[in-house]
């Protein structure tokens, strides 16, 4: 039962976001302010501290690549089954329905079911992972369905088609120009990520086998520790039940996407990972993590509107929290 207590915990903070939303405390566009600190701060604080102060082997990387693989797949299924579906509902199934809640929920869960250690393949696991979450579904949805950045949906269009109306340019200059601006839409959406950014160096360093100082551990240590505070709080700040039919549908599209994709990513990481058991059972509850923070945030910045993913990710999380659970006892069953 003690291992309960911290998953269970994070589910409280999003209840406490909520109801402090209700009550009047915080306002509606307050999560904004968790948003910028959570992403830019926290976040990259939690994974410097967690290659300070574990032993990140380099042979793990090839976690990192099952993490990529795994977040890679689903926004591409999706665009490719949902040709028939309005273009507001692409893009929302597409930033929900694939990627990974590791950092802000996953580290402390496995941390409880399987100690410290196991934050080290989880953190392996993030980075394939980061590289989808952090910038390249939000690129790839962009891009697919001609989604210009900087505006929301609505501002650009208003109809019912699969994609936004685009011209493809037939001048070479013309052609020369957007494939630049694709080029640094790209380059912006992934080098534009701290948590990315921290990634990179972070394996920069391991793969050169320098070592983080015990001060810079102890320095960033008090924001590492506010990661799963702060993501939950925001969360529960930004959601808000569902309006009506249209927006459960959504919900259980999601719920229903997201369940098959993780249990056969779960069974594939189980059989297939050259690992030992305590390492693949924790990227065995990185597969079953739910909805990733920065699928808020970019749901926001696409559609203008965040609620639904909030209540998403919350959804997801409960939903998570039991899979993870059960996944851990009949793992220790059989293992």
């Amino acid at each position: 039962m003690s291992t309960l207590i911290q998953p269970i915990a994070l589910l409280a903070i999003i209840l406490t976001g909520y109801l402090f939303k209700r009550a009047g405390k915080f306002k509606n566009r307050d999560y904004r302010i968790m948003q910028v600190a959570l992403f830019n701060l926290v976040l990259p604080c939690a994974i410097i501290y967690s290659f300070a102060t574990n032993p990140h082997d380099s042979s793990m990387l090839w976690i990192s690549v099952f993490g990529f693989v795994v977040a890679f797949i689903p926004p591409v299924l999706i665009f490719l089954t949902t040709r028939h579906t309005p273009v507001q509902d692409r893009a929302f199934t597409m930033l929900n329905g694939s990627g990974f809640n590791i950092g802000c929920f996953c580290f402390p869960v496995v941390q409880a079911f399987l100690g410290t250690a196991a934050i080290v393949p989880a953190a392996m696991f993030d980075i394939g992972n980061c590289v989808m979450v952090a910038a390249g579904t939000n690129v790839m949805t962009q891009t697919l369905l001609h989604i210009q950045p900087g505006k929301t949906l609505d501002e650009q269009y208003q109809g019912h088609a699969p994609v936004l109306p685009y011209t493809k340019p037939k001048d070479r200059d013309a052609r020369r120009l957007a494939c630049h601006a694709l080029l640094r839409n790209v380059a912006k959406g992934f080098f534009g990520s701290i948590p990315f950014d921290t990634y990179l160096v972070m394996i920069v360093l391991m793969l050169a086998n320098v070592k983080i100082p015990a001060v810079v551990a102890t320095f960033v240590e008090p924001l590492a520790n506010a990661n799963s505070f702060v993501a939950m709080l925001m969360v529960g700040m930004l959601m808000d039940l569902p309006a009506g039919r249209d927006d459960v549908m959504k919900l259980l599209k999601i719920i229903g996407l997201r369940l098959p994709f993780g249990l056969l990513f779960a069974v594939c990481a189980w059989f297939v990972l050259p690992f030992g058991a305590n390492v693949r059972e924790a990227v065995v509850m990185c597969c079953l993590a739910p909805i990733a923070v920065f699928s808020t945030l970019f749901t926001d910045e696409v559609l203008g509107n965040a609620k639904l993913a909030g209540f998403s990710l919350s959804v997801s999380a409960i939903i998570g929290l039991v899979m993870m659970t059960g996944a851990h006892f009949l793992l220790a069953a059989i293992a």
